[in-house]
């Protein structure tokens, strides 16, 4: 088995065994957490920062999460909802009158939080490179349609609710939902995530590996033309962009604003930011929100056939619900976070090893089962 570094509770030595079976397998690096109450339980990496494992995955090895970095952009708004800056009932035309404009003056917050707005998509294609002008990729939500009428359905916004909800927090603070991000939780709570990676920090990140039927870096993250899937497609991916690996490996991606897709941070800094939600609130004494802000997560805006992702799902405020307390997502490749609110649990995984949609969650699901083998 490979060895796995870090701090990890007796009672949790099971999570420690299954990175380790995972780093053997399929992982080149990769971390795991687990926390309790805000406490670290769980704090582990091991393998290799780069393909040709020359360079051991170190403590502060910080990982593209992509769509893991959906539930920090949901922490956000429900931060300032709770703060009654934000109303999640309201038109997001209210707080960006550009929005409202062919139809979608009915698209309300939530709508964008629970992936039912409508707007799933891009009209047209659209390339990395496009992502990387804010006012340019706003604009063009702006002015296009919806597919449905919003409330009604739901459809996978993989990329498109950051860039919504992104513009309404920026119309709201007068900041860049990073910028919000970094100041208003990431630095009270000393973690290493971030949503547009400053250059300083370029030096700990690791490449994403594609899978090996795709060596080149050239997987693309296609959105399905029907209920089955196409290959690079998954809960979780960025799909209907064309994003290729090799995209999200460029310094362009790395400094971009793309809250729902350009994370980066590594298993203990996505578990640190997410117990907030899991200590209703208040983690190691300090407060960001109320236990009822927090209960917002769980509130169910959607049960049933996602139209993009074809399968069952159950979408809260920014999150997916899989029990009645248990909240989260993943990303594109294999990351994962899931949340605890009963439990007061956090269970994250950050690799840079991508799996097909196939075979991406079991290494995250893995982590996930020895924690709560460890929790009893």
């Amino acid at each position: 088995m490979t060895e796995v570094l870090g701090e990890c509770d007796t009672r949790f030595g099971a999570v420690r065994e299954a990175l380790g079976e995972s780093l053997a397998k399929d992982d080149v690096g990769a971390s795991a957490a687990v926390f309790v109450d805000g406490e670290p339980v769980v704090d582990i990496w091991g393998g290799y920062a780069d393909a040709a494992r020359t360079i051991r995955w170190q403590q502060d090895t910080i990982a593209c999460v992509f769509s893991v970095t959906k539930t920090m952009l949901a922490l956000c708004a429900l931060i300032l909802a709770d703060r009654g800056d934000m109303d999640l009932g309201a038109p997001v035309a209210s707080y960006w009158p550009e929005f409202g404009a062919a139809g979608k003056g009915g698209v309300l917050v939530r709508h964008v939080l629970g992936h039912t707005a409508g707007v799933p998509d891009f009209a047209g294609p659209v390339s990395a490179a496009d992502l990387y002008d804010w006012q340019a990729v706003t604009s063009r939500l702006a002015a296009q349609a919806p597919e449905w009428e919003p409330g009604t359905q739901a459809g996978y916004h993989s990329l498109t609710q950051g860039f919504v909800v992104g513009e309404v927090i920026r119309q709201v603070t007068g900041r860049p939902v990073g910028a919000f991000f970094a100041d208003e939780v990431a630095r009270p709570l000393k973690a290493d995530f971030h949503m547009g990676l400053p250059a300083e920090h370029d030096s700990r990140v690791a490449p994403m590996i594609a899978p090996l039927s795709s060596p080149s870096g050239d997987w693309v993250a296609s959105a399905p033309q029907s209920a089955g899937q196409e290959r690079g497609t998954a809960p979780g991916a960025e799909a209907g962009a064309g994003i290729r690996v090799s995209d999200a490996n460029s310094e362009a991606w790395r400094r971009a604003q793309i809250p729902a897709a350009s994370g980066f941070g590594n298993a203990r800094s996505v578990a640190a930011v997410q117990s907030v939600l899991a200590c209703a609130g208040t983690v190691r004494g300090t407060r960001l929100m109320s236990p009822a802000g927090c209960d917002m997560a769980r509130s169910e805006q959607f049960r049933g056939v996602d139209k993009i992702i074809g399968a069952p799902m159950r979408w809260g405020i920014g999150y997916g619900i899989f029990d009645r307390d248990v909240v989260g997502w993943g990303g594109w490749g294999g990351s994962m976070v899931m949340v605890d609110l009963d439990a007061r649990m956090v269970v994250s995984y950050v690799m840079n090893q991508m799996l097909e949609p196939s075979e991406e969650t079991y290494r995250g699901l893995a982590i996930v089962l020895a924690a709560y083998e460890g929790l009893r």
